[in-house]
């Protein structure tokens, strides 16, 4: 189930803070654990427990871990289960139904899910019996964040959190719960028991709020509908024009949609006392793909980083060593992105480009003029997002997402005979303008402006600054109620 009603969002960050507020020191975990819990099974019901199992096992491992300074192989054990019990449950929940579906496929056989029959089992006469298993909003998120709490607390870098109601509230941690910022233990770890809420911090956590829910309603959901009627029309017939302006419009809207919701996250954390480290930085701006990645979802590049690329040795044993770990790294993160083969190609794309990047081509990149390495960037990612995007969910066979997302990248090239059609035209005229913000929006001119106007103006221009954030609150919230367009792209990973 994706959460649609941002009304019900709205009420409920309201009353959360303000009981957050009123709540004393000794309770305000207890408010973050309840009103997470309250939060994520507002969204899954269900699947709340299998967070709180999660959440349990890593809790007690830790415990473990931590009483057995000396014990190593006791430790390891600890540290092995952990990552054991989290990689099985994302393998259940988000891939078995995806593996049987293919092998099913492969071998033209009907081959049940035993995860659906254990689910109809257990739950089928309340819930109603299924036919795919249902995947936990955000699962990929709450478990890494979890996983990364006991592999640091091995590695000797955290401070065992010995309360659990404590360890539970930074996991359920309701900002970033289903979406990220992925916030690790070590991130938090001075804020989780200490923490101060001040005025200064609520002050920037409101506008940082307000910006985020102005890029995501105002823009992301804006622009999504023109992909969303271009992405159901048959590729084969889409004009240059149109092929172009649809996957534009994906390539804004998921830009908008999750760094709009990272900057939620980001703002209400700091009201809540916390510092979750920053999720993008401008990464259309990139000039190698390299970059991108480094500006792109950073807090998910930093976790295969620090858990993934580093203990596989990294760039320190040789090219050919450092080529294999960066295809490793990027095969799982196209598989972690979605069950579909479509993921696993885009992520081996990304992979072969930054391979290609280490071994020549960033050299060259450092060389060009910065408008020639901008756009070998920015193109490339957006046929990128064809492969993320363009291929209908439910896809198991291979070839038939090779063909759809070469039939969709041949009509942005031509291949289908057509430059421009009425639909395409049409589209131009009506989301110019829209298209023009996205561009403005998605590069550092607006902070240069601003700070450059806050060093030169006059002190009362500065009051602009809160009627803009006002307008763009109101504007948003009349967005909300006449709307019924809110996905959260991210909310599915």
């Amino acid at each position: 189930m994706v959460f649609s009603s941002l009304t019900f969002l709205f009420v409920f960050l309201t009353v959360t803070l303000l009981l957050y507020y009123a709540a004393p020191k000794k309770l305000k975990n207890a408010v973050i654990l309840i009103s997470g819990l309250m939060f994520y099974a507002w969204g899954e019901p269900i699947y709340v427990f299998v967070m709180i199992l999660s959440t349990a096992i890593d809790y007690t491992a830790g415990r473990i871990i931590d009483k057995n300074d000396g014990k190593p192989k006791v430790r390891l054990v600890c540290l092995l289960v952990s990552i054991i019990m989290n990689l099985s449950l994302l393998g259940i929940f988000k891939y078995s139904d995806f593996l049987i579906a293919s092998f099913n496929s492969w071998f033209g056989l009907e081959i049940t899910n035993p995860f659906v029959l254990l689910y109809n089992k257990i739950f089928g006469s309340f819930v109603g019996e299924i036919k795919s298993l249902p995947m936990p909003i955000g699962i990929s998120f709450f478990t890494f964040q979890s996983m990364s709490y006991t592999i640091d607390l091995y590695r000797r870098r955290i401070r065992v959190q010995k309360n659990a109601a404590s360890f539970m509230a930074f996991v359920t941690l309701f900002p970033q719960i289903v979406a990220g910022p992925i916030v690790r233990y070590e991130d938090v770890q001075n804020e989780i028991d200490r923490r101060t809420v001040t005025e200064p911090m609520i002050a920037s956590g409101i506008s940082r709020f307000i910006m985020g829910l102005g890029k995501k309603v105002l823009i992301a959901d804006n622009i999504g509908m023109l992909w969303t009627e271009i992405k159901a029309m048959e590729y084969s017939q889409l004009s240059a024009v149109t092929a172009w302006l649809g996957i534009l419009a994906f390539t804004f809207q998921i830009y908008f949609d999750f760094s709009g919701y990272s900057d939620m996250a980001i703002g209400l954390g700091k009201m809540m006392g916390f510092n979750f480290p920053e999720n993008f930085n401008y990464p259309y701006m990139s000039r190698s793909i390299s970059e991108f990645w480094r500006r792109w979802h950073m807090t998910l590049g930093e976790w295969f980083k620090g858990y993934v690329y580093f203990p596989l040795g990294g760039s320190r044993k040789g090219m050919p060593r450092t080529v294999i770990n960066l295809l490793i790294v990027w095969t799982i993160t196209g598989i972690w992105h979605g069950a579909s083969w479509n993921f696993m190609l885009w992520g081996a794309y990304f992979g072969i480009l930054i391979v290609i990047e280490k071994l020549f081509l960033g050299k060259w990149l450092e060389k060009v003029p910065k408008g020639v390495s901008w756009l070998y960037t920015f193109v490339l990612v957006v046929l990128g997002w064809v492969m993320f995007d363009a291929v209908p969910a439910g896809t198991v066979q291979f070839g038939e997402v090779f063909k759809t997302v070469f039939g969709y990248i041949g009509a942005m090239f031509g291949a289908n005979g057509v430059f421009i059609d009425n639909f395409g035209l049409y589209s131009l005229i009506n989301y110019g303008i829209l298209f023009a913000i996205c561009i403005f929006a998605c590069t550092d001119s607006f902070k240069i402006i601003c700070g450059k106007i806050k060093a030169r103006a006059p002190q009362w221009v500065m009051y602009g600054y809160p009627v803009g954030l006002t307008v763009i609150m109101l504007a948003s919230v009349a967005f909300i109620t006449t709307s019924s367009y809110h996905p959260f792209l991210y909310f599915n990973f």
